[in-house]
């Protein structure tokens, strides 16, 4: 069994950098991933326009080339395959990483594909960038699990005309609903504050505001969703309780990191922001030898972190491995 210098548990934009660094520094990296390379930004909406400009996006000094001011999903989608070809990554994909054991220097990684075949893999270091956007907060009410609810918003064609509810206030929320309202479905939104969320884009606050106050989307506040059926959403707020039609269910309300995966490596997690014991510097948790990278730094907090900076996270991360290996060797290799 090889024994790689840094294995990067996530195929996302900070792990695919993480793995760049550590080729640029002469090691030998592997990224494993459950999912499909940039498996998150695959499952954002179909159509999506990214919020930032192209450079922002950018891993390993390549630039990433787009139609308009701003990149699309397909767009930065095929930028990452692209940049995964030019640095010939070695990436295990549709492989779901069931353990981490062993200590610094010395690790062992067991993994899972979805046909039961398991394998095992040796490193020196670990780099966790596994993000967030698989694991959705539920509401954990009835009905939710029924097939026409959907933690993730795709394209609303299929809704033309159709009772959609969004559950959540925002920025995926007021985004699904504007969408879905311009392409002809019948929208309700649901939020459980007293008022949209106040990170909300600046140029969608005002759209979705109007399209409230005009009557086009239909808002409840202060409202808790307490069941899904088959053809209904029941709600509950100070006027008492309602039922609202449904064809789809978009249950928009955030998502988290696998914060039971990592405790289970032996990384402490603070109580309340769930945010990892971790030095500042190289980004080395509790536990030496394993690392953290991208959103899974924040905690709860998964709006300090984005593609934007978490992108940096591995070039300071295989800096400091750089400089240990040198303080033992007395050079790179």
């Amino acid at each position: 069994m090889a024994t790689y210098d840094v294995i990067c548990i996530g195929a996302g934009p900070t792990g695919l950098a993480c793995a760049i660094e550590a080729r640029r520094t002469g090691m030998r990296p592997l990224v494993i991933d459950k999912g499909c390379l940039c498996n998150s930004i695959f499952h954002y909406p179909v159509n999506m326009v990214f919020f930032t400009t192209p450079e922002l996006l950018e891993i390993g000094d390549l630039p990433l080339v787009c139609a308009a001011e701003k990149p699309t999903r397909i767009e930065a989608l095929k930028y990452y395959r692209r940049t995964a070809e030019h640095y010939e990554l070695e990436l295990r994909l549709f492989e779901k990483v069931l353990r981490v054991e062993g200590s610094n220097g010395n690790f062992t990684v067991d993994t899972e594909t979805g046909d039961r075949m398991q394998h095992k893999y040796a490193a020196k270091k670990i780099v966790v960038a596994s993000g967030y956007y698989d694991l959705p907060n539920e509401l954990n009410i009835p009905g939710e699990n029924l097939p026409h609810v959907s933690h993730y918003y795709t394209e609303p064609h299929e809704f033309w005309r159709e009772p959609v509810v969004v559950i959540g206030g925002k920025n995926s929320a007021a985004e699904a609903a504007l969408d879905l309202y311009r392409n002809g479905a019948n929208v309700t939104m649901i939020h459980r504050d007293a008022q949209l969320g106040a990170t909300i884009k600046y140029w969608v606050r005002p759209d979705i505001e109007n399209r409230i106050k005009g009557g086009q989307i239909q808002a409840l506040f202060q409202t808790h969703v307490t069941e899904i059926t088959r053809n209904e959403v029941i709600v509950s707020n100070g006027g008492g309780g309602k039922r609202i039609p449904a064809k789809q269910v978009f249950a928009l309300t955030g998502y988290h990191p696998d914060f039971e995966f990592i405790e289970s490596l032996g990384v402490r997690l603070d109580p309340d922001t769930r945010k990892p014991a971790l030095d500042p510097n190289s980004l080395e948790s509790n536990v030496p030898g394993i690392h953290l990278a991208g959103v899974v730094i924040g905690g709860r907090h998964t709006g300090e972190i984005f593609i934007e900076n978490g992108r940096f996270h591995g070039k300071q991360i295989i800096e400091a491995l750089s400089r240990n290996r040198e303080r033992v060797t007395g050079s790179l290799p």
